[in-house]
């Protein structure tokens, strides 16, 4: 349930207006608030965010719009945009052991950059089955939501309806394999039918 930067954008700009006017802002306050042009537009983004549990509107009263705080998987969503909009100092390029050169006007780099426009969610990584791919617990995995995957790419893949897994996968004939990057795991074999792809890995983030 990733949300998207500018379902972001307007749930932060209503927090913070209602916070600062104790009351929720209309339709036309979030458009210039957000520099929207289009009403329609943002009662389609209102609409969106109200599907994904953030805020309840009350269809008999003006101002109707109350926040509902993220929990769960909202809160993994939120994390996602936020790591879209954030950006951070770029200061050139390093050798491991050379000193840094020096720059006077250094410019920025946004993780923005790697997700652009895709729908892009975040996980947190349990176990050590992709530690051969530096992908270690407790690490975060950037997942563009897809359905589809090309034969080798780290997949977040439905198993049996039930169970998720992060693994390379795999198509052998009738049969998918989801291969672990560990030397001592085995890989899982499943039927194809039995798996459905929910996203491909396009980045990982670590803290220390």
């Amino acid at each position: 349930m990733a949300l998207t930067r500018r379902q972001r954008e307007i749930y932060d700009f209503i927090s913070r207006f209602v916070d600062s006017h104790g009351y929720s802002p209309s339709f036309e306050e979030i458009a210039e608030g957000v520099e929207l042009s289009s009403l329609a537009t943002v009662h389609k983004h209102i609409g969106n965010l109200e599907a994904k549990g953030l805020l309840k509107r009350d269809y008999n009263r003006a101002r109707s719009i109350d926040l509902v705080k993220p929990k769960g998987q909202l809160k993994r969503a939120f994390a996602a945009a936020a790591a879209a909009n954030t950006a951070l100092p770029f200061l050139g390029r390093i050798a491991a052991g050379q000193p840094i050169e020096a720059i006077s006007n250094p410019e920025t780099i946004s993780l923005g950059d790697f997700t652009g426009a895709k729908d892009v969610f975040v996980l947190e990584v349990s176990g050590e089955s992709m530690q051969d791919e530096h992908i270690v617990d407790g690490d975060y995995v950037l997942v563009e939501r897809t359905n589809t995957a090309r034969d080798g790419e780290i997949v977040v893949a439905l198993v049996n309806e039930s169970d998720t897994t992060l693994k390379r996968i795999y198509r052998e004939g009738a049969t998918v394999r989801l291969q672990p990057s560990n030397a001592r795991m085995e890989p899982i074999r499943v039927p194809a039918e039995n798996v459905q792809v929910q996203g491909r890995v396009i980045g990982v983030l670590r803290k220390y």
